[in-house]
């Protein structure tokens, strides 16, 4: 993993940093609370091959703070743009990197958690068949039995763990109050649907969400719109004072 411009360890201090800090942060963690953890991909400096390092770390921090995997998320950002360029753009003998790896962890394997926060809408296709009733039901040859009850409507359709949200215009306001008032633009965002996921999943009406590493504030931002409390951290003074773009009318 390489440097970044906003700061961070690399390599083998990269991942003892981490658990670490994540160790801590299970002290504070209510019995029923969860962690979420996004990190991206890396690669192998100076040849075209990826680092296990992102998911050695990932593994690591359950290890280290005696947390459960409770379970493993995909962040598809169909926009995201083709990296790494070396391999992609140059050479072209990779393909683009479009996700990254998101695990929730937590102290229990019974977390505060319901799927019927988070569903979402019938396709079209989903539409058809509750409204025709009538499906190839039966067993198929994986074993699974496909009854009467999957043509029940219900308030909609329970979704994956590969989370496919863009990052591109949500972030319009925060970038331009920055510009406006002469801040610099935290270079890591990610889509507020994407923090509104997992805190509507993982929490209740005036719950306390915690982001570490607040960066622009999506997490705070999210939290508040949904009616939980926040606490937002993040050492660089100029990322705090850009993140009240994050709030701006």
């Amino acid at each position: 993993m390489s440097p970044k411009s906003y700061g961070n360890r690399v390599g083998e201090d990269y991942k003892e940093w981490l658990a670490g800090i994540v160790a801590q942060l299970t002290i504070l963690l209510k019995p029923k609370g969860s962690i979420v953890i996004e990190i991206g991909n890396a690669w192998n400096r100076g040849i075209p091959t990826m680092s296990t390092l992102p998911l050695e770390t990932l593994i690591e921090i359950g290890s280290s703070a005696g947390l459960q995997v409770c379970q493993q998320f995909i962040w598809n950002n169909p926009n995201k743009l083709p990296g790494p360029a070396t391999w992609v753009n140059i050479k072209r003998v990779r393909v683009k990197d479009a996700y990254t790896h998101i695990w929730w962890y937590s102290k229990t394997p019974n977390p505060e958690a319901d799927n019927k926060r988070v569903l979402q809408p019938y396709t079209d296709s989903m539409l058809k068949l509750l409204s025709r009733q009538s499906y190839n039901q039966g067993e198929r040859p994986s074993g699974h039995d496909i009854g009467a009850g999957f043509l029940k409507k219900n308030l909609g359709s329970i979704p994956s763990n590969v989370l496919t949200f863009s990052n591109t215009a949500e972030s319009v306001e925060y970038r331009k109050w920055c510009k406006d008032h002469g801040v610099p633009q935290h270079p890591a965002r990610m889509p507020e649907k994407l923090a509104d996921f997992f805190i509507e999943l993982l929490t209740k009406k005036n719950a306390l969400v915690l982001d570490p590493f607040g960066g622009s504030n999506t997490t705070g931002k999210s939290a508040e719109k949904l009616g939980r409390k926040w606490i937002y951290i993040e050492r660089d003074r100029d990322f705090v004072i850009g993140s009240r773009g994050r709030f701006s009318k």
